[in-house]
């Protein structure tokens, strides 16, 4: 789902934004979008991205 209403911060450059995505409970930038998509497996980057996108998976608590 692209965004376009609420300025929300991305968990790869954690700046915010109103366009991109959301995995689950996390928002990710159209800009960050792209990157990971070009971005070779043997790009020193893809470590940080992998390390990024697994703040997906950690469980949040909703009070």
């Amino acid at each position: 789902m692209y965004g376009g209403g609420d300025v929300e911060k991305c968990i790869i450059c954690e700046e915010t934004d109103k366009q991109g995505i959301h995995l689950y409970t996390s928002f990710i930038c159209t800009d960050c979008e792209k990157a990971i998509i070009a971005t070779s497996t043997k790009d020193p980057i893809y470590k940080y991205y992998i390390k990024q996108l697994k703040a997906i998976t950690e469980k949040k608590i909703f009070s």
